[in-house]
């Protein structure tokens, strides 16, 4: 019989999550070129990594706004694709508990990555380090890449250049997969992303996000169902299963 795996301790939770917020962090920089290259000041770039603080949604916003969509389109699909930190925050709440004015601090921290570092965790404390250095180190390293980017502006070229731009994909796919232990949980998540993708060239900046990510509640929850009504008719054909 293989020995159980020891527990992580506070440093290798620490380690984890400062590995993450490096590797996405950096990805900051490409988001200051685009913003000043979409025609945002250096100040308004900075200052929507400083209070929006959600990549995917600051790049929706820029990308809106540099196709010479009306800035307030671009707010609407930002807020839209935002939505699902209210969600997530819905889900730590129990394991953070935080009260007060900490609230907004920690609501500020309510990303992809801080997310999926807190809830992976098997104790509360564990838990509340990996969102807190996770989100911490990203926000910091985020705002100043940005500033970076933005001051370098063009001058940089293209971000993708240097492979920044498969950085918060990768991080967050790292974190995601080994989450998806079943088949039909694997399943959902491939269904949505093809939606997501093959959505691009018809809807506008901000949206295939959404669509892939509807479709993908709608298949879990139907998936759910199934499985449940087939354990309710396997247990009512056969009820000596459910017996001790």
């Amino acid at each position: 019989m293989s020995a159980e795996a020891p527990a992580p301790s506070d440093r290798s939770v620490v380690v984890d999550s400062l590995g993450v917020g490096l590797a996405t962090g950096a990805y900051g920089v490409s988001f200051g070129a685009i913003g000043t290259a979409s025609g945002l000041s250096i100040l308004q770039t900075c200052v929507l990594s400083l209070l929006m603080f959600s990549g995917a949604s600051q790049f929706a916003f820029a990308g809106v706004v540099a196709s010479g969509g009306n800035p307030f389109t671009g707010a609407v699909t930002a807020a839209l694709l935002g939505s699902r930190n209210s969600f997530y925050g819905l889900g730590l709440a129990p394991r953070l508990r935080v009260h007060g004015w900490r609230r907004l601090l920690a609501a500020q921290l309510v990303i992809d990555e801080s997310t999926a570092m807190g809830v992976a965790r098997e104790t509360d404390r564990h838990a509340r380090i990996g969102f807190y250095v996770t989100g911490a180190s990203i926000f910091v390293l985020w705002n100043a890449m940005t500033f970076v980017g933005a001051l370098a502006g063009n001058a940089m070229g293209d971000p993708r250049t240097y492979g920044l731009d498969a950085a918060v994909g990768a991080a967050f796919l790292a974190l995601l997969w080994p989450r998806l232990t079943a088949w039909p949980q694997r399943v959902v998540a491939v269904v949505g992303a093809l939606v997501a993708i093959g959505v691009v060239p018809l809807t506008p900046a901000g949206a295939p996000i959404i669509i892939g990510g509807a479709v993908a509640v709608a298949l879990g929850l139907w998936v759910t169902r199934r499985s449940s009504e087939d354990e309710l008719t396997a247990s009512l054909e056969h009820p000596e299963r459910g017996e001790p």
